[in-house]
């Protein structure tokens, strides 16, 4: 299983509403609006690296509301 924190930038105002999809979204398991340099960290456990690539590329960045994401993979 891989684990990654995914930080986004969205546009101004839609904070919530891009939470709220990313929450509905099937591996995401924790959600928080932030304040900082980013607006959201989530995040997402996926089988493989290969599933998570797809759901970043997919998934996350097919929101129009984002910006920029970081991601970052948890070591464990």
């Amino acid at each position: 299983m891989v684990t990654a924190y995914i930080l986004l930038i969205v546009k101004p105002g839609e904070e919530s509403t891009v939470a709220e999809r990313l929450t509905k979204m099937d591996g995401v398991k924790d959600v928080s609006v932030v304040y900082g340099e980013y607006d959201i960290v989530a995040k997402v456990e996926k089988p493989s690296m290969e599933e998570l690539q797809n759901f970043l590329i997919k998934n996350i960045r097919g929101i129009d509301e984002v910006e920029r994401t970081s991601t970052m993979i948890a070591l464990k």
